[in-house]
């Protein structure tokens, strides 16, 4: 619109006078559209696909690795040995085990405590194994000795 000597706009009720007091057309063959539907046309929309995924995983929170200390780790080697004695007797003793579960797409991880009975020490392998399955399968649950951190 073209503004007056003064730099006023023009009253719009004034311009568009021959057109303001029609009525408004409705189509025939396309139904009204929902008010949810208008809506959405004006919704914004994620520009940066991912985006939100990467700040969420750049806030998410992991532990740092306790490194045990020279006490700790031979109370671990009689708590082991005393297990395999267990073992050797033919009891599966029941334990629960703190152990380090470390983040695949981060440095850290987290500490996870299970409780179950032992069926196995692996000193090869260097992991107990609970006689508790994890997997559909029947594989039995497997913890590397050097993530643990106690077992009660």
């Amino acid at each position: 619109m073209k503004k007056d000597i003064a730099g006023r706009e023009p009253d719009p009720e004034i311009v568009y006078a021959d057109i303001f007091h029609l009525p408004h057309h409705v189509s025939d063959r396309h139904p009204q559209m929902s008010l949810y539907d208008r809506a959405a046309q004006f919704a914004p929309y994620a520009a940066l696909v991912g985006y939100g995924d990467m700040v969420s995983e750049e806030a998410r929170l992991v532990d740092r690795r306790i490194e045990p200390g020279e006490e700790d780790l031979q109370l671990l080697n009689r708590e082991l040995n005393r297990i395999s004695s267990c073992l050797a007797g033919g009891k599966k003793p029941e334990v629960s085990v703190t152990y380090f579960i470390s983040d695949p797409f981060k440095p850290g991880g987290r500490y996870e405590t299970v409780s179950g009975h032992v069926r196995k020490v692996d000193p090869a392998e260097q992991k107990i194994i609970l006689d508790r399955k994890v997997t559909a399968g029947g594989a039995y649950m497997e913890i590397r000795i050097a993530d643990i951190l106690c077992i009660h």
